[in-house]
């Protein structure tokens, strides 16, 4: 015994056997028949095609990391490079002015030195000149001394 909805050899159904009330029915799940099949004839196309585009939109998207990674390392880099140059510098310019002081306080201590010895030199030549007879002379002096005190 055959069913108002089976099938024929051909495929399609046997309109004969189908109630009048019926054929909206079976209109109705003849579409539904036939896009299930559609959907599932999609589906198998759309998974069994290759897929080229996710992979390469991957591949793109750790070169563009990657490139904004060593982008921004580049610039800290040169940035900290410059910083520490500077650093250099200012230290360099430090410990040359710490430099010129001392040589300037020795030159200054040199002169002090130089000048107490010529003082000292100044003062023994001073006090050979103030004596008020030579010592070459002295005995004759005293004799001379002497002789204006009878």
């Amino acid at each position: 015994m055959m069913n108002k909805f089976d099938d024929n050899a051909d495929g399609l159904k046997d309109r004969t056997e189908i109630p009048a009330g019926d054929a909206d029915q079976f209109e109705l799940e003849q579409a539904l028949k036939d896009f299930k099949s559609s959907v599932h004839a999609w589906s198998e196309a759309a998974y069994s095609r290759p897929r080229m585009g996710t992979r390469e939109v991957r591949g793109r998207s750790w070169r563009l990391a990657l490139g904004w990674a060593m982008g921004c390392l580049l610039v800290a880099g040169s940035v900290s490079g410059g910083l520490f140059e500077r650093q250099h510098r200012l230290e360099q310019a430090r410990i040359a002015a710490q430099q010129r002081a001392a040589q300037q306080q020795q030159e200054l201590r040199a002169q002090q030195t130089a000048g107490e010895t010529d003082e000292a030199l100044l003062a023994g030549v001073d006090s050979d000149v103030s004596r008020q007879v030579p010592s070459a002379m002295e005995p004759l002096a005293q004799m001379m001394g002497d002789d204006s005190t009878k």
